[in-house]
């Protein structure tokens, strides 16, 4: 499903990482998603996961599957 969304560098990632900005976003397979509203994404950091990046190599062998991203919004797409 493609997406009409804006996009981001790797660098306005990195700023919502739930520190210097106030919105938290982690990008999975090109998408960037706003996780600000979880409740497991307070202060930008899952369990060993941090905010503001590309999870997408690092979720290869997460304990859950793609679906947990439906519940998010896509706020854009990766640079």
């Amino acid at each position: 499903m493609e997406h009409d969304c804006p996009t981001y560098t790797k660098s306005q990632l990195a700023l919502r990482n739930g520190q210097d900005k106030p919105e938290i976003w982690v990008c999975y397979k090109g998408l960037i998603y706003d996780v600000s509203l979880s409740r497991l994404w307070r202060n930008g950091k899952h369990y060993e996961h941090w905010a503001g990046q590309d999870l997408t190599d690092e979720l290869a062998d997460a304990p859950h599957a793609d679906h947990v991203f439906a519940k998010f919004t896509v706020i854009g797409k990766l640079a």
